[in-house]
């Protein structure tokens, strides 16, 4: 059994956990809930030996325990799947899988033997790849099954897995819940964060919940709680900001710059294909409304933010952007001609971590303006950042000149947004942009993304989760094998219709 009691931690003056308490028991799936900030990461940290708590103790199994690194936890049986992948992205497959524990034979690493081990677990997952491919060549979603598969295979007595479906699709969600359903019945100990709140309703026994690091709910029996309920001991007072009456009146009162553009013109994608990726796909995407892009992982509806951002050059066809102009080959043309991608991760490709919150917002701009990087002045680069954290509430606002990794993930992503809205764009390109972060975060950052479509840009957005793209979009497209095979408005813009689109085969379509 694995407890935490009284953990407290401080960062530079800033308490990141007062009163953390947890108890996980054997043979079972306990969730850890609670907004950004709240101290969930910090708690984790502290159980796997990132950080050294400044009080409180911790036992596993009745004697104490302080771990000094994620390998040393990882070796008492207590292993940890973050939500900010840990992987070696230049190595293969089975380097990243046994990275201290390699089997030998003659003296020689047994690649044999690592992959015949590793393989049952691969296939419990979905995870479709061969032993020697390069990791870093592999999607997100397949990524994010590395990491886990590699937390199985040390057998660990307690796993503590931070936002593991938050990169996966419904089916690899799916399959990753049964396999925590086989480890509790094996006696395995699971300790789970996710703001999938209905994921962590069906498959948690028990719940502890953080506010404002300390805990407010402890062990709690999860089947006789609901969302709301749970909702409730997460936000506390602030359980009313994200109300849609609140809500609404935030769209109101956020700052966005209007666009000036011809009446109608949005974007047009014509005929675009790219290899094994996109097959002649045509569509148009309209100022003022949320576009949505839906489909299974490889199907080409993300193929399309990396067309329309500069990333990947399509073989044929062509893209029309609203100021009439043909997008050109390359990112920093697709800035230049306004084009912003807001991804959802945002530790490997959104933020530079080690820089401070102002530094990251005029990264884009100084881009945009030179081509390379040039020197501003410090004192106009805070006030521009201080202008941006205000608009887009960044909090506090003196966390500009905090690095952007001490952020919690509501506020880093704020921060992505913001350094994206230096260029004003008129084409925002959303790539999960929500991905980890709290349901009260979630909810503002709707609310941006509404007036950032109502100030007359061009949104695109694409996601994982079904329901925020049905709640937030105006259109939906649905993509199969490349090729466009749905498209969504008004009534039938449903979670319900959408994975029907989604999951349909093409002989269903045919017969349809």
């Amino acid at each position: 059994m694995l407890i935490a009691s009284a953990l407290t931690k401080s960062y530079g003056g800033v308490r990141a956990l007062s009163d953390g308490n947890l108890a996980v028991r054997p043979g079972t799936v306990h969730a850890l809930l609670g907004e950004n900030g709240a101290g969930k990461s910090t708690m984790i940290k502290v159980i796997t030996g990132v950080v050294a708590p400044d009080g409180g103790s911790l036992t596993l199994d009745g004697r104490d325990i302080a771990f000094s690194s994620t390998r040393d936890a990882a070796a008492h049986g207590v292993s940890v799947v973050s939500q900010e992948l840990s992987l070696f992205p230049d190595l293969d497959l089975l380097a990243n899988l046994f990275p201290y524990r390699q089997p030998r034979r003659a003296g020689l690493v047994d690649r044999r033997a690592m992959a015949t081990e590793a393989q049952p677990l691969m296939d419990l997952l979905g995870l479709e790849a061969t032993p020697d491919t390069i990791v870093g060549e592999l999607s997100l979603a397949e990524q994010q099954l590395v990491e886990i598969t590699r937390a199985l295979l040390q057998k660990p007595k307690v796993l503590i897995l931070d936002e593991p479906t938050s990169a996966l699709d419904a089916g690899a969600a799916a399959r990753l819940l049964d396999v925590l359903d086989r480890l509790r019945s094996n006696g395995t100990s699971v300790l789970l964060v996710s703001h999938m709140l209905e994921e962590v309703k069906a498959i948690s026994d028990e719940v502890t919940i953080l506010r404002d690091g300390r805990t407010v709910l402890a062990g709690a029996d999860m089947a006789g709680l609901d969302i709301p309920q749970l909702v409730d001991a997460m936000l506390g007072e602030h359980r009313a900001a994200i109300q849609g009456e609140v809500a609404q009146a935030d769209v109101d009162s956020i700052d966005i710059e209007e666009v000036e553009r011809p009446i109608g013109r949005g974007v047009a994608i014509e005929g675009v294909s790219v290899p094994d990726r996109l097959d002649d796909v045509t569509l148009t995407a309209r100022p003022g409304q949320v576009l949505g892009l839906a489909g299974l992982a490889g199907s080409g509806h993300e193929t399309v933010l990396q067309v329309l951002s500069g990333h990947v050059t399509p073989t044929t066809g062509a893209v029309v952007l609203p100021s009439g102009e043909t997008l050109r080959p390359g990112v920093r043309t697709a800035i230049r001609s306004g084009v912003a991608l807001v991804t959802g991760d945002r530790r490997r490709s959104g933020l530079l971590l080690d820089k401070s919150v102002a530094e990251n917002i005029g990264t884009v701009r100084a881009i945009s303006m030179t081509g390379a990087w040039r020197w501003v002045n410090a004192r106009t680069l805070r006030e521009r950042a201080l202008e941006r954290a205000e608009q887009l509430g960044i909090r506090p606002l003196d966390a500009v000149d905090r690095p952007a990794g001490q952020l919690s993930g509501g506020n880093q992503q704020r921060v992505v947004l913001a350094k994206w809205m230096e260029i004003e764009p008129d084409v925002l390109l959303l790539d999960d942009p929500t991905r980890g972060v709290d349901i009260g975060a979630k909810a503002e950052a709707h609310a941006i993304i509404r007036a950032l479509a109502g100030s007359g840009r061009v949104v695109i957005f694409a996601t994982t989760d079904i329901e925020e793209l049905a709640d937030l979009s105006d259109r939906v497209v649905v993509f199969q094998r490349g090729r466009t095979v749905g498209d969504l408005t008004g009534e039938e813009l449903t979670p319900h219709r959408l994975l029907e689109a989604i999951n349909a085969s093409t002989d269903e379509r045919t017969a349809a």
